[in-house]
């Protein structure tokens, strides 16, 4: 209907309204004035001959299957509501001024074509809670009330149920869609146009932004609203989830919305898988996982990965006349980051009013908001000559920056991704005694390439759950596609070890859990390092299907010395140090560092430039925190 339309036949409606319910106050008055009830009838018949389309009334007895007797009961009810005089004639077939409101004795008393049934739990009236009887008095005498909703439903008012709405958020139409995403929201809207009992549909898989889109589209391409229900808002009590099951369903048959049920990161509440079994009707779901296996029927659908042309048309849609200003930039950040149409939005938002905005910088900002809550974000300021390696170590760290920088030209216009995503993840093993620098060389890479570095605990990520593991390991590599941040996998021996002798099924699913996260690292669109201090712990097998490996060793003389050189910022006054005295502490280089920190407190706190006894106090302290002498060989010459 048009606007002019809905407002001609609200106004209809309502004069119709106000005609059933004067039939039925003649009803309830006796129906003694037979010339009055023929005039209420006559007026009755024009009311409805004037309505463009049926009345609520008539749509309400349509979609819940009423009876007559039923449809009288509840104008009944309404009338009691919107009429004095209804009320006043209740109260005085009643006997009783306070008792105003209907009952079913007088229901059955008065109305033609009663039946007692008509108030049965089962019955549409009770069962779609259109009327509510008052609780702790006979049934024939307990007062009948019109429910709200369907009070505001027969005036032709536009509402949602006053106890659904704490629960439900009205979502609104995604502006721009990938093509893929909208195709995926026709083919559930086709489903459920060519079943006549529509299962729900799970929306797996994306990001929660594009999994709530694809359902807005479906609504659309329907004709209806979609309102979101988080499921961690669902009740627990089974009394409440069957009244918030009746609820919905009658919302949805009254204003055809459907419900997309969001289910965030983590196991799906108990209560959703309860609440499922007793709702009826179409209902989305919305999760990262599928939903556990179980007796109601669910048709499941995989939110696809936008591909390099979408993404491209999406920031054109988007940012409109302003892509031309990217002026050449918008192919590099497409080959980096995958954006949804909201991340996109916030990047043009941010760089609208700053004409000098890094776009790289502006995407990184928004790339990382998923993953912040998951790892620790490192802030990296170091370069190459912050790192001390043999030169053979350093070329092939230089290596894997130029596969991350190439990649997408190597596996997109060269062809290698044609192949297949297995092994086109760069993945990386660090590995060698603490202190050597695998962090500091994590740093150092995704400086170089102007990435975010995210470091992962896998003591953290590990669960003695079966299962849990591989969804923490999931939610992070999710998170991290869209930025394809550089991820740090620290003590990755809390994971990996030499394939077990498979004894149980404890012993099975740790293999599977190691399995997982090398297919993810061989899948992940970023560089994903591990790092280790046990290699010879590592089966040969997972080394095998780690494109990198960097053993750093522990530093020599040589390379210590220039570890002292490089360890203090050019800003920290220093006296005449002896380098070649500093090199013979037998150290590694994150004990360097932890020294010169140190000493630089000593020397700050004694008004002095650091000098060779501030570096020798801390040097004692170290070694004492490691639970090692400091040797004569060390100190020779010090003094």
């Amino acid at each position: 209907m048009s606007t002019a339309t809905a407002s001609d036949w609200v106004t209809a409606n309502q004069r119709y309204l106000s005609a059933a319910l004067e039939v039925t106050k003649r009803r309830l008055a006796g129906g003694r004035d037979e010339a009055g009830m023929r005039e209420a009838e006559q007026a009755l018949a024009s009311a409805r001959a004037a309505l463009p389309a049926l009345p609520a009334l008539d749509r309400l007895r349509i979609i819940f299957g009423l009876t007559d007797f039923e449809t009288e009961l509840l104008l009944l009810c309404a009338g009691v509501e919107l009429d004095s005089g209804m009320a006043a004639l209740c109260a005085a077939a009643h006997g009783d001024p306070q008792r105003y409101r209907p009952t079913i004795g007088l229901a059955l008393a008065l109305l033609p074509a009663a039946h007692w049934s008509a108030v049965t739990p089962t019955a549409p009236l009770r069962h779609w809670r259109l009327i509510e009887l008052a609780e702790g008095e006979p049934l024939a005498t307990a007062p009948l009330r019109i429910d709200e909703r369907v009070l505001h439903y027969l005036l032709g008012v536009a509402t949602v149920d006053r106890r659904l709405q704490p629960l439900l958020r009205l979502l609104a139409p995604a502006a721009v869609l990938p093509p893929s995403h909208r195709q995926l929201a026709e083919r559930i809207a086709a489903l459920w146009e060519e079943t006549s009992d529509p299962p729900p549909v799970q929306i797996c898989g994306g990001d929660s932004f594009s999994r709530q889109a694809i359902a807005a589209a479906v609504g659309e391409q329907l004709g209806r609203a979609v309102y979101v229900l988080r499921a961690e808002d669902l009740p627990g009590e089974a009394a409440e989830q069957e009244t918030l099951a009746r609820l919905w369903e009658r919302e949805a048959a009254l204003s055809g919305a459907l419900a997309l049920v969001a289910i965030g990161d983590g196991e799906a509440p108990r209560a959703l898988l309860h609440w499922l079994e007793r709702v009826q009707g179409t209902v989305l779901l919305a999760s990262a996982d599928p939903l556990p296996a179980s007796d109601r029927l669910m048709v499941r659908v995989d939110v696809p990965q936008p591909d390099r042309a979408e993404q491209r048309s999406l920031w054109q849609q988007i940012l409109g006349e302003r892509s031309v200003a990217l002026n050449g930039q918008l192919e590099p950040l497409l080959a980096q980051f995958t954006l949804n149409a909201n991340a996109i939005r916030a990047v043009g938002l941010a760089t609208m009013t700053d004409q000098t905005t890094d776009w790289w910088e502006a995407c990184r900002t928004q790339a990382r908001l998923r993953l912040d809550g998951l790892a620790q974000r490192i802030e990296t300021v170091v370069g190459w000559d912050d790192l001390v390696l043999p030169e053979e170590h350093m070329a092939t760290l230089r290596q894997m920056a130029a596969h991350v920088r190439q990649r997408a030209r190597v596996y997109e216009q060269w062809g290698f991704g044609r192949r297949g995503e297995r092994g086109l993840g760069i993945s990386a093993l660090f590995a060698g005694p603490s202190g050597t620098g695998k962090t500091l060389a994590a740093e150092v890479l995704a400086n170089e390439l102007r990435l975010d570095l995210y470091r992962i605990d896998l003591s953290a990520v590990v669960s003695k759950y079966i299962g849990e593991t591989e969804k923490n390991l999931r939610r992070i590599f999710d998170a991290a596609e869209g930025g394809g941040a550089v991820l740090l996998f620290d003590e990755a021996d809390a994971l990996f070890g030499r394939r077990s002798e498979v004894k149980d099924s404890h012993d099975r699913y740790a293999n599977l859990e190691v399995s997982y996260l090398l297919q993810r690292m061989e899948a992940y669109r970023g560089l994903a390092i591990l790092t280790t201090n046990m290699k010879q712990a590592i089966d040969a097998a997972f080394l095998r299907r780690i494109r990198f490996i960097v053993n750093f060793p522990f530093p020599d003389s040589a390379q210590r010395r220039r570890i002292w050189q490089r360890v203090f910022p050019p800003e920290t006054p220093l006296a005449e140090l002896d380098w070649a005295r500093l090199a013979q502490l037998n150290l590694a280089g994150g004990n360097i560092r932890s020294i010169a920190l140190n000493a630089a407190f000593l020397a700050a706190d004694a008004g002095e430039p650091v000098c060779m006894r501030h570096i020798l106090s801390a040097a004692r302290s170290e070694y004492a925190k490691l639970e090692k002498p400091l040797t004569e060989t060390e100190l020779r010459g010090w003094g």
